[in-house]
């Protein structure tokens, strides 16, 4: 067997025979670099997760908490609220009509309505238009202006009655015109209670993520 070096080795190597050395960088570097690089995950990882709990605890990550200038921003953008008062029982005079064939009707109910707070106009048998033509509890017609206000408040004492609005209607009174269905008004106690919750605040409902967003703003 003859002994070679292969050239560039500086004669570190010596060869016998014909099977050569295998190179490989040393396994000590490899590990090292390794365990760097999974410190420096590991690391970044920690500082993110400190940096969510920071954010979570003092209210960055919260849309709720924004600065006062966001909530001034917010306040101006936000269209203005349009809040209307419901009119009390005796504001509101009702016209009471009867179309069905049934007689003492309409005088028997505006006696109710009238206990009841409202204020009474013209009792007798419906005109023309709907004489025995309303199949119903009853109808409830008002001007438009009347739609979410005098109607509504009206409409807590009959269930199940159709409104309808008349825009060239003069004046704000309303008409109570008794259907063929109708066996009285609703009880007392169940039409306080839907009067009561009809003049409910809307803040008494869940509260929306928009509407947090303002409760944030108003604490500030």
């Amino acid at each position: 067997m003859s002994m070679l070096t292969p050239p560039g080795m500086g004669g570190r190597y010596r060869i016998t025979g014909d099977t050569y050395p295998r190179m490989r960088p040393p396994r000590r570097r490899v590990r090292l670099v390794a365990v760097v690089v999974a410190s420096a995950a590991v690391l970044g990882l920690t500082g993110w997760g400190t940096l969510q709990l920071i954010d979570v605890f003092s209210g960055d990550g919260n849309p709720a908490a924004g600065s006062a200038a966001d909530c001034r921003l917010k306040a101006a953008a936000a269209p203005a609220a349009r809040v209307e008062a419901l009119p009390a029982p005796g504001r509101i005079r009702v016209n009471v009509y009867n179309a069905t064939q049934r007689t003492g009707l309409a005088k028997d109910t505006a006696d109710q309505l009238r206990k009841r707070g409202f204020r009474i106009g013209a009792v007798g048998n419906a005109p023309k238009q709907f004489d025995k033509k309303v199949k119903g509890t009853g109808l409830l017609l008002g001007p438009a202006a009347a739609r979410d206000t005098s109607l509504r408040v009206l409409g807590t004492q009959l269930g199940g009655a159709d409104l309808r609005t008349d825009a060239g209607r003069k004046g704000a009174d309303l008409d109570l015109v008794i259907g063929d269905a109708f066996k009285g008004l609703t009880r007392q106690a169940s039409a306080d209670q839907a009067l009561t919750r009809l003049s409910a605040p809307a803040s008494a409902a869940p509260a929306s993520p928009s509407a947090r967003t303002k409760k944030g703003c108003a604490a500030q």
